[in-house]
């Protein structure tokens, strides 16, 4: 059982239910927030304490650094577990966490603004002898120095926010023509969706495959690959199928790449667990793209194949508990595991257009199924949800 005395889950939703799951497991008192539209929540019946945080608005509740650390306080919990998205990768918030006497479960601050920062963190992987593609810094607002910045990648390339991903402001140019253009929309976008303007450049690599490597550190300055996943199936570069492990792709480059990528962050002293996305072009060759420093959406397919519970690990690991502890053999994959997300859309205007949900249909236990390679076959569990057309 971790040492921690009390954890506060602060999200919402699949995450915090799952981080909830994995602090039960452990035998850890839990501590759940909500804000005035998750009254009532299934989740919420999960932890040992529900405490409202605020209203519907996210500032007013989940973004709210101030009143999660006041319920924090106020319930005696000594760590904070934050979940993904929200203040996940949020370096001043894990900062405000530690200063206040708690343990944020997740890398140490430092990590978390060297990883947020997209070309900074491209920098660090090429200092560090990781393969890295043709880019460029932050764009200066210049027309001739952007102009000149993609000559030299070469067309096509691609338009990035530098504060964020999840493939926001995420826009292509084949020539001059278009780069202007969707350098500004995507400064817009990332204004709007990031709080800064600032982009750069990438060569953008066609039909690409999206390769993670998932990675848990503890706090003695080792670090393991707990296998990759497959994401190449994307809609405007947003995932929808994710798989582990990758298929058809040769072991024996990737195996030594991400012991090579294990090797280096334990080196350097990563705590936690985090993951490094890859892109593996046509032609055979890796390249970094970014590096999340927190729970992925994903993660649950990796947990199918290894049978390790990485939540828990990643709990224990901010507690202490030492590699050899967490991951007592080498991890090995048992079968295959796919997650798909659900894109609900006007096939005419390709936006979004979920309608409304009449019914659901929900399997009496979980809705992933591992099947292990030595069975021919397995019964498949679904989740069967009509809706109704807008």
């Amino acid at each position: 059982m971790p040492a921690f005395s009390k954890v506060l889950v602060a999200n919402r939703g699949a995450v915090a239910s799952r981080v909830l799951r994995a602090l039960g497991s452990l035998g850890v008192p839990s501590v759940a927030v909500y804000s005035d539209a998750d009254r009532g929540a299934p989740w919420l019946a999960q932890a040992g304490e529900a405490v409202y945080l605020g209203g519907s608005p996210p500032r007013e509740s989940y973004l709210n650094e101030g009143a999660l650390l006041d319920v924090a306080r106020r319930t005696g919990a000594d760590a904070l577990h934050p979940g993904y998205g929200f203040l996940s990768e949020n370096a001043g918030f894990a900062e405000a966490v530690e200063k206040a006497g708690l343990r944020f479960i997740g890398p140490a601050p430092r990590w978390i603004a060297a990883m947020g920062h997209k070309t900074r963190a491209r920098a660090f992987a090429a200092e560090q002898g990781l393969p890295v593609g043709r880019g460029s810094g932050v764009l200066a607002p210049d027309r001739d120095a952007i102009l000149r910045a993609a000559e030299e990648i070469g067309y096509p390339v691609l338009v990035k926010p530098a504060a964020g991903g999840g493939g926001i402001g995420m826009l292509p140019a084949r020539d001059a023509g278009q780069l202007l253009a969707a350098v500004e929309r995507a400064a817009s976008m990332a204004e709007r969706g990031f709080a800064s303007r600032e982009v750069y450049l990438e060569r953008l690599v066609e039909r690409p495959r999206h390769v993670e490597i998932q990675l848990l550190g503890d706090r003695h300055g080792r670090v393991a690959h707990v296998l990759e996943r497959d994401c190449s199936v994307q809609r405007r570069h947003q995932k929808i199928i994710e798989e582990a492990t990758a298929p058809g792709i040769d072991r024996t480059i990737l195996e030594p790449l991400m012991a090579r990528i294990a090797d280096t962050f334990g080196r350097l002293g990563y705590d936690n667990l985090g993951t490094v996305e890859m892109l593996l072009a046509p032609d055979g060759e890796f390249r970094f793209l970014e590096m999340n420093t927190r729970l992925q959406v994903e993660h649950g397919v990796t947990e199918q194949v290894t049978g390790i519970d990485l939540v828990a690990a990643q709990v224990r690991s901010a507690a202490g508990d030492r590699l050899d502890e967490l991951l007592p053999r080498p991890p090995a994959a048992n079968g295959h595991a796919i997650q798909a997300r659900v894109y609900a859309e006007d096939p005419r205007r390709f936006l979004p257009s979920p309608g409304s949900c009449a019914s659901s249909c929900p399997p009496p236990a979980a809705t992933s199924v591992s099947i292990p390679a030595t069975r021919p076959a397995a019964r498949s569990r679904r989740t069967m949800i009509r809706c109704s057309p807008r």
